[in-house]
């Protein structure tokens, strides 16, 4: 598997998890102080669009890593709960980093 591949799930996975904590932030003001509604809808896009590029990423990763249907399923739900896909992004990446290899250089045949 190439390093791309865990190298972008990384990089969504902190984009998500960072987003989904913005957009909490923003819901406590918008419901709590009755405040922030347009900045609230505008966070809520973003984050829900940048998941959808998660749900992407992850997918791929996992399909490569050949995860069973359970684990996959958990690692594409974290990018829902705030602050999971920090710890969950951890896990993955000391499990598939053994993975991770650069291809073999060819070899030129004289």
């Amino acid at each position: 598997m190439k390093k791309s591949v865990l190298t972008r799930y990384r990089v969504m996975a902190y984009v998500t998890a960072v987003m989904l904590l913005v957009l909490c932030t923003c819901m406590v003001f918008k419901y709590g102080f009755d405040m922030g509604e347009d900045v609230t809808f505008a966070v809520s896009q973003v984050h829900g669009f940048l998941y959808i590029i998660y749900l992407v990423f992850a997918f791929d990763l996992g399909s490569k890593a050949k995860w069973s249907f359970g684990k996959l399923l958990w690692v594409l739900l974290s990018g829902t709960i705030p602050l999971a896909a920090f710890f969950v992004e951890r896990k993955v990446t000391r499990e598939v980093e053994p993975l991770v290899g650069d291809p073999a250089p060819a070899v030129a045949k004289a």
